[in-house]
C-alpha cells in the first residue's frame, strides 16, 4: 500500500484542493458571499422562488444546512423568504435586488478563478485534465456508499 507522503498523487490531489478552496474563499469575500452561497444563488438565478426543499435537493443539503445558508444569505441582503401563498407550510425563496445584481461579478469571480488555476495549460491539456478528473469523479461514485 502506497504511503501517504508528500510525493503521493493522493497528498498532491489534497493540496491542490486546499489551494483551490482557499482561493473560491478569498475571491468570494470580495463580494461578502461565503463559500457554499454561490451556489444556491446560481440555482435561483435559474430559477427563482424555489422551495427550500428543492433547493436542499438540487444543492445535496440536509435541511438544517440549507436553512442555515438561507438564513445567513436572507440576513445579508441576497435573499427573501416567503411563504407560499397557495401552501402555507411551503417555504419560497426569491433574490433581492442585490441577489440579482451580484451575478456578474460572481461569474468574473469564478472564471478569473479558472483562469488562475489552469494558467498555462494548454487546450489539449484541459481536455485531458478534464477527462482524469471526470475519471477519478467516476472511480469514487463507483466505491462511495453515497452521492
Amino acid at each position: 500500500m502506497e504511503q501517504f507522503d508528500e510525493d503521493s498523487l493522493n497528498d498532491l490531489f489534497v493540496k491542490v484542493t486546499r489551494l483551490h478552496h482557499r482561493r473560491v474563499v478569498e475571491l468570494l469575500e470580495e463580494l461578502e458571499l461565503y463559500y457554499g452561497q454561490p451556489p444556491v444563488l446560481f440555482a435561483l438565478w435559474e430559477r427563482d422562488g424555489l422551495t427550500q426543499t428543492e433547493l436542499a435537493q438540487r444543492r445535496k443539503l440536509t435541511p438544517a444546512t440549507i436553512t442555515a445558508t438561507l438564513k445567513r444569505m436572507e440576513k445579508a441582503g441576497w435573499i427573501m423568504r416567503r411563504t407560499d401563498p397557495e401552501d402555507s407550510r411551503v417555504s419560497r425563496v426569491y433574490l433581492t435586488e442585490k441577489g440579482k445584481n451580484v451575478r456578474l461579478s460572481v461569474e468574473m469571480k469564478l472564471k478569473q478563478l479558472e483562469n488562475e488555476t489552469f494558467k498555462n495549460f494548454t487546450t489539449t491539456e484541459k481536455a485531458l485534465i478534464r477527462r482524469f478528473f471526470l475519471q477519478m469523479e467516476e472511480n469514487l461514485k463507483k466505491t462511495c456508499k453515497e452521492d
